[in-house]
């Protein structure tokens, strides 16, 4: 009886040391690629805006496929600081180029996202600031297993992310 016991008990562990730790190694491995993919894609995405001074709309079709191609359905979080065209009208020595003069009002994702169905760009000039944030909204199959195995759970958890910004180097052209 005891010997069919340790059996079967032996055969357990080795399905799990077989097949359990291989499959959750690979799904590891499969959310690290998506993970340097978002970020790549994020960084290309935002210095393309921060180099070229504006936003297409073909620009951000192209990151949202390049997203989807990994498989996963993401949340992207956008935010522009433009940089205030009049800051000297409280102050009577104002500076564009000195620290801590500079004023800056933001937009956000639903604002660019309306900006660009109505006019399918945006300008930026230089100065202002770029960022992006991509966080993926779905489970993947790594988010899975370690739930069922370690239970570590949660509802704002997400493994594949990508955040990048910076400031716009020149102006963006009407054209």
């Amino acid at each position: 009886m005891s010997d069919s016991f340790i059996t079967i008990i032996a055969i357990f562990l080795a399905a799990i040391l077989m097949f359990i730790f291989p499959l959750m190694s690979m799904a590891d491995r499969t959310d690290d690629i998506s993970q340097l993919a978002v970020q790549t894609a994020t960084t290309e995405f935002v210095d393309k805006v921060r180099t070229t001074g504006r936003l297409t709309l073909d620009d951000y079709d192209q990151f949202v496929s390049t997203l989807a191609s990994t498989g996963n359905s993401y949340d992207i979080e956008m935010t522009i600081y433009h940089l205030d065209e009049n800051p000297g009208v409280k102050v009577t020595q104002a500076d564009i180029t000195k620290v801590g003069e500079n004023l800056y009002y933001n937009e956000y994702t639903t604002q660019i996202n309306e900006k660009l169905d109505e006019s399918g760009r945006i300008n930026l000039k230089e100065g202002d600031m770029f960022s992006a944030t991509v966080k993926n909204t779905n489970r993947t199959i790594a988010e899975l297993l370690r739930g069922f195995f370690y239970s570590v759970t949660g509802n704002d958890t997400y493994q594949v992310a990508g955040q990048h910004g910076g400031t716009v180097a020149v102006n963006g052209s009407s054209k």
